[in-house]
């Protein structure tokens, strides 16, 4: 069963328990600029930024996707442990990419300076990242 990428629109209890495991075990950096998990989640969730990979019923990784007028950026992607290296965060920005191609738009990851991590997905996606404001 392949995963399922989907904007959280409506999120139910499970779908937020999964979003808290998912980003239980995340770099601080990654959640600039909100102050930790549950605020990036609820202000996502509120705005309608998020989507998730779904197997099996549950969320395995998330991201936030903002749709600016030329360019959607995708940033706080994030999947759960122990689901790791095995093609989420890859299927999250493929379907990110595919969703702004047809919306006519360009996908730019989105991520504080100096983090290696977000460099090397950006590299590995051929992805060109832009960096938050301080």
């Amino acid at each position: 069963m392949p995963i399922i990428v989907e904007p959280l629109n409506q999120a139910t209890a499970q779908d937020r328990q999964d979003l808290q495991k998912i980003y239980h075990d995340a770099p601080d950096w990654l959640f600039a600029p909100f102050s930790g998990e549950a605020q990036l989640i609820e202000d996502c969730l509120r705005d309608g930024t998020l989507i998730a990979g779904r197997f099996n019923d549950r969320l395995l990784g998330a991201a936030r996707l903002q749709r600016h007028q030329d360019t959607w950026h995708l940033s706080q992607i994030c999947v759960r442990k122990i689901t790791r290296r095995r093609g989420v965060a890859e299927r999250l920005v493929a379907e990110a990419q595919k969703m702004a191609a047809q919306s006519g738009k360009t996908l730019r990851l989105l991520a504080p300076a100096g983090h290696l991590e977000a460099q090397a997905l950006a590299a590995k996606l051929k992805l060109p990242l832009d960096i938050l404001p301080a």
